[in-house]
Order: structure tokens, then C-alpha cells, then sequence
């Protein structure tokens, strides 16, 4: 089985190259692995970073550039476009989240038991999450169990694990941070079981470079409630 890493990234100077070597020191046994970087029009040195990295010449490692900046769904579809693996993985270039999570996250799909994991800021019990930022979550989450019959706990996580095959026939349109719930709610029309397993957290702050605002949350709502009373998605029913 070979995973594909795809790391959106935009203005992370201070964060990629480390990020990167973690994601590198992962041991998957006999799993292959390829990292992709796409990187969003970064305004800052991401780019040098990337290019002086002590990684840029592992052929494990790709990148592409973006040549302005559009968002994060669209850097996940650029990522998605080249990746070549049998499962893909999202990965954030904050540092929020820890790679060494990857065997819990990738068990239930080699289990057999699901096709998708996402992994749960929220499943373990956790005072690292601001009380704004809970309870934006758990509105955003509890409005697509609502809408889908779900019963997730994390919806807007970044830690999205799936196999390829997951997307046959899915379509994704969204270019900003709307990319989270769509693709979930597009899962979920189609009946395709979400399995949750916990994961460590680590947010930052707005000043450390915290990108996503309260008007997300507003175009989250706008696109969960697009994908459950839009017209029927072709495919599994």
C-alpha cells in the first residue's frame, strides 16, 4: 500500500521544514509513503524554505506552487491531482497536529472496517481548544449530524484519511477552508461510514498565524446546507 501526504501550505516559513522532517521520521513499516507540498501563492519564505530544505532533494518529497493565492481547498485538489497512493492523508503545515498520529489514523482502514477516518481533537478530553473555537466546532459538527444522519464529533478537523476510492465520483469545488465541509458532506450524502479515532492537538494562536476567521463558519453553513439540499449525487446510494 503506498499513502500519499498532501500538505497544503501557505505562509508557513517558520513551521514547513519542520513539519516536513516529522511527517519523514514516520516509520509505516512496509507502507510507502510520498509527501506532497502544495504550496498556496505564499507571500513570505515559504518558498526558500521549502528550497533550502534539508529534504528538497528526497524523491519521496514533491512540491507545487500555486502561482497566487486561492485557498486551502485548492491547494488540497492541487495535492490531490498529482498524488499517486492507494490512501491519502491531509496534513496541515502548523505543527498543530502530530504525524506520529498516522499508524492510529490509518488502522481502521487497514482493518478493513472503514474507507475514511478522521482524526478527533475532541474524543479525548482536552482544555487546549478555546471556548470560542468549541463551540464554533461543535455547531458546525452538530448541523452536519443534523443535515446527514451523522454522529461525528470533529467535523472540521484537519486530519482527513481516506482511500482513493472514496472520491469516485465526488466532485469537489470549494477553494477555501469551505473544502472541510464539503468533502465531509459529500461523504456522507452518499452514505460512506466516517470512523473517528482521538488525536493530540496543539492550536496557536490568530498572532502565531492562525489563519481561519469567524466568516468561515459562515461559509461552512452556507456549503452543509448547498451539498444536503443540492440536486442528488450520482453513485453509491
Amino acid at each position: 500500500m503506498k499513502l500519499s501526504i498532501i500538505i497544503p501550505v501557505y505562509n508557513e516559513e517558520q513551521t514547513i521544514q519542520e513539519l516536513v522532517q516529522r511527517v519523514r521520521a514516520v516509520d509505516l513499516g512496509p507502507i510507502d509513503k510520498e509527501i506532497i507540498i502544495a504550496n498556496d501563492g505564499s507571500s513570505d519564505g515559504t518558498h526558500d524554505a521549502i528550497v533550502g530544505s534539508e529534504w528538497a532533494a528526497d524523491p519521496r518529497v514533491r512540491v507545487y506552487h500555486n502561482p497566487i493565492n486561492v485557498g486551502k481547498g485548492a491547494a488540497v485538489r492541487l495535492g490531490l491531482h498529482y498524488a499517486t497512493g492507494d490512501v491519502l492523508l491531509i496534513q496541515d503545515a502548523d505543527l498543530e497536529l502530530d504525524p506520529q498520529e498516522y499508524g492510529g489514523l490509518l488502522q481502521p482502514i487497514l482493518d478493513g472496517r472503514t474507507d475514511i477516518v478522521y482524526g478527533s481533537r475532541f474524543l479525548a478530553p482536552t482544555s487546549r481548544v478555546s471556548l470560542r473555537a468549541r463551540i464554533g466546532n461543535r455547531a458546525l459538527t452538530a448541523l452536519t449530524n443534523v443535515l446527514f444522519g451523522a454522529r461525528l464529533t470533529d467535523m472540521e478537523t484537519a486530519y482527513k484519511v481516506f482511500r482513493r476510492s472514496a472520491l469516485d465520483g465526488i466532485t469537489l469545488r470549494c477553494v477555501g477552508f469551505d473544502f472541510e465541509p464539503e468533502l465531509t458532506a459529500k461523504f456522507l450524502r452518499r452514505r460512506q461510514s466516517i470512523v473517528e479515532v482521538p488525536v493530540r492537538y496543539n492550536p496557536r494562536r490568530a498572532d502565531e498565524g492562525k489563519k481561519i476567521r469567524w466568516t468561515d463558519g459562515v461559509d461552512a453553513v452556507y456549503v452543509l446546507l448547498k451539498c444536503r439540499f443540492g440536486s442528488r449525487p450520482q453513485g453509491r446510494s
